[in-house]
């Protein structure tokens, strides 16, 4: 690991080091195992929570899909013990299959804290390892783009049809051609709905704005690959821009982008959307649903 530059994740808005220690990873993980010691959770408080005090002490709440519980638990209950017994807290987990909130009770708001930022910082490592379920998109499939896209393929198999690699199979499907804003793993239906929800805020608070309550139009011209090696191609895309030569459709998409990474649905690896049409990947050739 580079010392002086460790992976940071951010929970509600605060960035939090993973300092790895060591890894013990046990098969089954089905089965709700999980490594223990695997890193140095910080303790320090975060003010960023909501920590209830009760006539008992302090309390706090934790919004998981049930997917995820099994990854607090760990290995025999291993995991949530050892958090129970560090931060001097009771977790108390919704049972398999059901959904609802991690509830954390301790005597003291220091140790309720320090729990929720564990759970936080577990839940967020094991999001990271889901296969994505979703993704966002506008559709660029218009009848007139999709007959221009046709006759792009046409001519390429026509001209390359020789060369290593080109053939018909690792062309975009032209019903599908899209412009990805990012890719989500929502886990639930209440992560879903949370979805529909954001886009309605977006819509409502600046895309009628930008748009001017009508539609963008934008336009498909010339082509780039993804890499820096013309020998090693596995993507070909359509550049995309708005046909007044204005901003609006990149800034439109980039505060989407930024709603739904504050919102932990989309894991926060660029500040900007890289506009793109995918219209040839290699590994159409192995699965045409690949998007």
């Amino acid at each position: 690991m580079e010392v002086l530059r460790p992976q940071l994740i951010t929970i509600d808005g605060r960035n939090y080091r993973k300092n790895p220690i060591q890894e013990k990873i046990y098969q089954h993980e089905e089965d709700g195992d999980f490594y223990q010691d695997s890193m140095d959770y910080s303790d320090e408080p975060c003010d960023a929570y909501e920590v209830e005090q009760t006539p008992q002490g302090f309390r706090a709440t934790v919004s998981a899909p049930s997917l995820l519980y099994k990854h607090i638990v760990g290995k025999r209950g291993d995991t949530k013990k050892k958090i129970e017994t560090e931060t001097k807290t009771s977790i108390n987990i919704p049972k398999p299959g059901q959904e609802g909130e991690i509830v954390i009770t301790g005597q003291h708001r220091n140790g309720v804290l320090s729990a929720r930022t564990r759970i936080d910082v577990l839940l967020d490592t094991f999001r990271r390892r889901q296969p994505f379920t979703h993704f966002l998109a506008f559709f660029l499939n218009e009848v007139e783009v999709q007959e221009r896209f046709l006759k792009f393929q046409e001519e390429v198999l026509e001209k390359c049809s020789m060369d290593r690699g080109v053939d018909s199979s690792i062309f975009q499907n032209p019903k599908k051609l899209h412009l990805t804003i990012g890719m989500l793993v929502l886990l639930s239906e209440q992560e879903i709905q949370q979805t529909c929800e954001i886009l309605q805020r977006c819509k409502e608070d600046f895309i009628n704005d930008l748009s001017g309550g009508r539609a963008l139009e934008a336009e498909m011209a010339g082509i780039e690959y993804m890499n820096d090696d013309p020998g090693m191609v596995d993507v070909l895309y359509a550049k995309v821009h708005m046909k007044d030569g204005s901003n609006r459709l990149q800034e439109l998409v980039d505060r989407v982008l930024e709603r739904f990474q504050a919102s932990g649905l989309i894991v926060k690896e660029w500040n900007s959307v890289k506009l793109h049409a995918t219209v040839m990947n290699t590994l159409f050739r192995k699965d045409p649903n690949v998007v």
